[in-house]
C-alpha cells in the first residue's frame, strides 16, 4: 500500500532527524525536548511504516542507513518550511485543505476531517504559531495575508515530505510517485510529449500529471509546491530569486497564415505584413515583447492587433477562417502546416528567438525519478 504523509507524525520525524544528526537518541531526546522513551517508541513505529531501518545501531552510536541519508535531508528541508515544533500533521494538512478548498465545509469533504475537528486544528494552529491565520469575509472565510504565506511553506513541507516517501519507495524497488509538469504553450507541441512518452517507457508506475497554462498561470502553483517544474519560454528578467531557469534550445517563431493568404502571392517584407490584421498574446509574455520588437528595430508602425489570444487551438481557428496573421513556432502548428490548412508566410521573424527552458524553484532537489525525467527532457531537446 502506498505511503501518505498524512500517515506519519511530524513529532516522529523530528525526532528521527535529530537522531540523524547527533547520532544518539539520548542526545535527540535532550535537543527536542522529547522524552527518551518516546522518541525509541515513535521511532520504531517509523521505521514500521516505512519497511526499512533508518539506523544502524553501533555501540558508538546511531548511523544512518541509505534511507535515513535520504530521507533526513528532506524531513530538515520540511521542518524549516513548518518553523513551529508545535505544529502537527493534522494542523498542516488542515491548513492546506482550507487554502485550497476555500470554506470548512469543502475542505472537511477533502481530508475526511469532521468540521468541528477542523475549526480546532486551525484554531489551535493560530495559537500555536502566534497569528492570525483566517478571517470572517460576509458569510464565508478567506486567510489572512500571514495565513497564505503559512499555507504555501506547509504545502512546500508537504513537497520535501512527499519527494522522501518517493525516494524511500524506490529504494525499496518500488517505482512510484508523481512528476508534476506545468506545461506553456510551446512545449506542449513536441518536446515534453516526446519526453514523457520515452520517460513512461522505462518508468511506467511512475504517475505523470501535465497541467496547462500560461506562465502567469502556473508560476505561483510552482513556488508553492503543487508543481515540479514548467517548461516552456523563459522570462526576462527572471521571476525572481526563488526561481531558477535552465535552458533546453532556442525556438525560431516564423509568421503563419491561412493557405493561400494574400500575403503569400506578394512581397513578404515586415512593411507589407504590417498591413494585415494580427493575433498575438497579450502583453508581458515573450512571445508579444519579441513580435512587437521585430517591428520597433525598423521604426515600423505596429500593426493593428484586434484580437490578443495565446491559445494556439483558438488562433488556429482563427487563422484558418480569416487574413490574419500570428508568430508561431512551426512545431505548434506542425499538423495544420503539413495537412495545408495553414502556411508559413514568412521566415522574417529569422533575427528574434526564444529561449526555451525549464522553471524551478531555487531549492528544488529532484526525487531519482524525477531526476530521470529531466534527462530525458534534455536529450530530447539536443536532439532538436
Amino acid at each position: 500500500m502506498e505511503m501518505k504523509i498524512s500517515d506519519f507524525n511530524l513529532r516522529h520525524l523530528r525526532a528521527a532527524a535529530a537522531i540523524g544528526h547527533l547520532r544518539s537518541i539520548s542526545a535527540a531526546a535532550q535537543a527536542i525536548h522529547i522524552s527518551q522513551p518516546a522518541i525509541t517508541q515513535g521511532l520504531a513505529k517509523l521505521e514500521a511504516m516505512l519497511g526499512q531501518p533508518l539506523f544502524e545501531r553501533r555501540t558508538d552510536g546511531m548511523f544512518a542507513t541509505q534511507a535515513g541519508r535520504l530521507l533526513f535531508p528532506r524531513i530538515e528541508t520540511a521542518l524549516t518550511h513548518i518553523i513551529s515544533p508545535r505544529v502537527t500533521m493534522t494542523q498542516l494538512r488542515a491548513l492546506i485543505a482550507l487554502a485550497d478548498a476555500g470554506s470548512y465545509a469543502s475542505a472537511s469533504n477533502a481530508i475526511g476531517l469532521a468540521q468541528p475537528s477542523l475549526h480546532r486544528a486551525i484554531g489551535d494552529l493560530s495559537v500555536a504559531l502566534k497569528r492570525k491565520l483566517v478571517e470572517r469575509r460576509g458569510k464565508g472565510v478567506a486567510l489572512t495575508e500571514q495565513g497564505k504565506r503559512t499555507a504555501r511553506r506547509f504545502r512546500l513541507a508537504r513537497s520535501e515530505l512527499e519527494a522522501g516517501l518517493s525516494e524511500l519507495a524506490a529504494l525499496l524497488g518500488h517505482e512510484t510517485g508523481r512528476i508534476t509538469i506545468g506545461a506553456m504553450p510551446l512545449s506542449r507541441a513536441r518536446i515534453l510529449p516526446a519526453a514523457v512518452a520515452a520517460f513512461h517507457r522505462n518508468h511506467p508506475d511512475v504517475a505523470i500529471n501535465i497541467i496547462e497554462g500560461a506562465f502567469h498561470e502556473l508560476i505561483e502553483p510552482l513556488r508553492d509546491g503543487d508543481i515540479d517544474l514548467m517548461i516552456g519560454a523563459m522570462r526576462e528578467p527572471s521571476p525572481g530569486p526563488d526561481v531558477a531557469q535552465q535552458q533546453l534550445f532556442d525556438d525560431r517563431p516564423a509568421v503563419i497564415g491561412r493557405k493561400n493568404h494574400p500575403a503569400l502571392s506578394s512581397e513578404t517584407s515586415l512593411e507589407n505584413l504590417a498591413q494585415y490584421p494580427w493575433i498575438i498574446p497579450a502583453g508581458g509574455t515573450p512571445l508579444r515583447a519579441g513580435w512587437q520588437s521585430m517591428f520597433d528595430k525598423k521604426s515600423i508602425p505596429l500593426p493593428q492587433v484586434p484580437i490578443e489570444c495565446g491559445s494556439v487551438i483558438t488562433i488556429r481557428q482563427i487563422l484558418i477562417e480569416s487574413d490574419f496573421l500570428t508568430l508561431l513556432s512551426p512545431d505548434q502548428v506542425a499538423v495544420e502546416l503539413e495537412a495545408g490548412w495553414l502556411a508559413k508566410v514568412s521566415n522574417i521573424s529569422q533575427g528574434y528567438t526564444r529561449n526555451i527552458g525549464v522553471t524551478t524553484r531555487t531549492e528544488w532537489r529532484p526525487t531519482g525519478m524525477q531526476a530521470k525525467f529531466l534527462t530525458f527532457l534534455k536529450k530530447i531537446s539536443q536532439a532538436t
